[in-house]
């Protein structure tokens, strides 16, 4: 038995092996590498698969308009698929018409490009060799001389000798190939593409066939915990990506199209091939235009005596791309695609290494259908944030970096980017509120210097004045049904709540007592970064015609509150970023204020709405406040009510403090 002197031995502590983190990285990396092999080795299965999957989305549509006209879904498959074929075919013939053509015209302009060549020879470009061959002779030359002047000679050496053999010539000749080799290699190189093209459109058939079943099986495998939003999501995503394929389907066709008018009115043989070819090649990004001027402009240079047909081919994509990409397609497709530039550029070289050149006329579709993945599967976010064009960080948490920077000019740009979509009460809650409590839960934690803090109040402070002279209303909404990646539903809300000028039509009826300054009073909490918080509503009040003012905590405390003129005070507000456990300082306060205006109703606004005082009606029934709101926008419409007379004052108002407890709490939440 041990002694009760014996100290207890504290319980052995379970320590975890080293190496874990380190294993699941080499597991991801395994993982990653295991994908990547088997993209790579089983492209002959993958592509056309991807394939399929893209022509689906084009096809859709068009399945959906047959349906609508009510034939069945088997013959609205059918008939989609045999058109999708009969352009391909019809496409395919034209090709190789004109690569017919063009191959047999070819020796007759021989002579034009021998004759453009001997000019370039003639002129200063053509003496440039000479030049470099020229100073390359005097260069060995000096060399040379060096080295026989350094050089000892040795006088055992030996001239070579003055006549060499020269070897006999051996000729190989090849058999005469039978006819069953002239035809197997002429048809295995056929074979493969149409190989391809067949899975490509059996797999299409099925795919349109049972979309609705390939939906609810990627459900099932990614979003089965939230059905409704996770099927929204998925069909607004293909809906957007079937018109979004679809229009650029039709834009690259129409830039082919006016290619080779364009071409053929400048007289450049096989104008069709060209626009052909411009038009695929425009689905490479950023340079597959250029790509494609380089051959008709070639093949003018080498019909035309002259540079005039060159000149003027090389001006019809120079001038025809940037209209189309900088002019036409923002106005066709939105303000924005999904995809980051950079992410376009390396999905373009990540697909051509796999899938070589029709990897890279994929690579742009195929990863805008992976940004909508992440977009809208929570599992698969990771590749809205790799390849998509949002920011990296929210709103709220950019803004609190800036805060610590101690950028007011960058918040202040961010801040008016972010108004041109919501009031300037929706940005005050959904984002600056938000910034300010990541900065005070650092603050509460310790991590927050006293220089930071400094920093963060600056900021706060210079973007509310420079915000002052922005006006709290609705700007009209932004159409996005055309752009190919909406937002995810987790950022939408499920109510859109319009603005506060919106929901308030009688600010005429507010009284002279309550626009003169200081009729509603704006306290802040004790915490450090509340009077920011209370200064945003002390605006906001301002904006809608009431006369408000900004009080610090410490002229409330008890020993500077019998100091703190009340004359005028129609309300008062308190705000408060964070307040944890029991708030008997709250309550203390509320008592004091009773004391020195009896008269005014009091608002809390607890601005994280997860805070046990808005979850407990016992809690705020101990505190004493009339009005609860966890929103800016609450706690504007809320002062308006009471203002203009259309909601009576409460009973802790009128009848005392019996009343108080009561009555207290009972405007939590706050009807819209």
């Amino acid at each position: 038995m041990r002694p009760a002197s014996d100290p207890v031995p504290p319980p052995e502590q379970e320590i975890e092996p080293p190496g874990v983190p380190g294993l699941s990285g080499l597991m991801t990396l395994a993982v990653g590498v295991v994908v990547l092999a088997g993209l790579y080795v089983g492209r002959e299965v993958f592509l056309p698969m991807v394939l399929a999957i893209l022509l689906a989305f084009v096809l859709a549509p068009f399945v959906d308009l047959m349906r609508r006209w009510h034939l069945g879904r088997v013959p609205s498959v059918i008939i989609a698929v045999l058109v999708a074929i009969g352009i391909i075919t019809s496409v395919a013939g034209v090709i190789g018409f004109q690569l017919a053509g063009l191959a047999s015209d070819l020796p007759r302009y021989q002579t034009t490009i021998e004759r453009k060549i001997g000019s370039l020879r003639e002129g200063s470009l053509g003496k440039l060799p000479n030049m470099l061959r020229d100073f390359g002779r005097r260069f060995d030359r000096a060399v040379g001389d060096q080295q026989e002047a350094g050089a000892p000679s040795s006088p055992g050496t030996s001239a070579p000798p003055a006549e060499e053999q020269k070897p006999m010539p051996v000729e190989v000749h090849q058999p005469e190939p039978t006819p069953f080799q002239v035809a197997r290699d002429l048809l295995l190189p056929l074979l493969k593409p149409f190989a391809t093209m067949g899975i490509v459109f059996v797999a299409l058939v099925f795919i349109l066939m049972q979309r609705e079943d390939l939906r609810d099986r990627m459900i099932r495998l990614f979003g089965s915990s939230d059905l409704h939003r996770t099927t929204v999501a998925m069909d607004d995503g293909a809906r957007r990506l079937s018109r979004y394929f679809l229009t650029q389907l039709a834009l690259n066709a129409t830039f082919g199209l006016i290619a080779g008018i364009g071409l053929w009115v400048i007289g450049v043989p096989s104008p069709a091939l060209w626009g052909v070819f411009a038009a695929l090649m425009r689905f490479v990004p950023y340079i597959g235009s250029f790509l494609a001027a380089a051959p008709p402009v070639l093949l003018a240079a080498a019909v035309d005596p002259g540079w005039s047909m060159a000149i003027m081919a090389a001006a019809l994509f120079v001038i025809g791309e940037p209209l189309m990409g900088q002019v036409v397609e923002p106005i066709v497709y939105g303000q924005s695609t999904g995809l980051s530039p950079f992410a376009v550029v390396i999905s373009a070289i990540f697909w051509t290494w796999i899938w070589g050149p029709v990897g890279l006329l994929i690579a742009t579709p195929l990863t805008l259908c992976l940004v909508v993945l992440g977009r809208h599967v929570e599992r698969l976010e990771f590749l809205d944030v790799l390849l998509g064009d949002r920011p990296a960080l929210t709103p709220a948490e950019n803004l609190y970096q800036r805060m610590l920077a101690g950028d007011p000019d960058e918040a202040l740009d961010s801040a008016e980017v972010l108004l041109k979509e919501r009031s300037l009460t929706s940005y005050y809650d959904e984002v600056a509120l938000r910034g300010l409590q990541l900065a005070a839960n650092d603050a509460t934690r310790g991590v927050l210097t006293h220089r930071q803090l400094d920093q963060v109040r600056a900021v706060v402070k210079a973007l509310v004045q420079d915000l002052g002279g922005h006006e709290d209303i609705e700007p009209p909404p932004h159409e996005t049904r055309d752009e190919p990646v909406a937002s995810p539903q987790s950022e939408k809300p499920a109510i859109k709540e319009p603005a506060v000028v919106g929901e308030m039509p009688h600010e005429d009826r507010i009284g002279a007592e309550w626009k003169a300054e200081g009729a509603v009073m704006c306290i802040a909490g004790r915490g450090p970064l509340d009077e920011a918080a209370s200064e945003m509503l002390a605006q906001l009040l301002n904006k809608h015609g009431l006369g408000s003012r900004l009080v610090p905590h410490e002229a409330v405390s008890r020993s500077g509150i019998y100091n703190l003129d009340m004359t005028g005070v129609q309300m008062i507000c308190i705000s408060y970023l964070e307040i944890r456990g029991t708030p008997a300082h709250l309550r203390y306060l509320l008592r004091r204020l009773r004391r020195q205006a009896p008269k005014a109703p009091i608002l809390v606004g607890l601005w994280p709405a997860e805070d046990a005082v808005l979850k407990s009606e016992a809690m705020r029934a101990t505190l004493g406040a009339d009005y609860y709101v966890s929103a800016m926008r609450d706690a504007v419409v809320q002062c308006l009510k009471v203002a203009t007379g259309e909601e009576e004052l409460p009973q802790t108002v009128t009848t005392g403090k019996a009343a108080n407890v009561a009555a207290a709490g009972k405007r939590l939440p706050l009807p819209a």
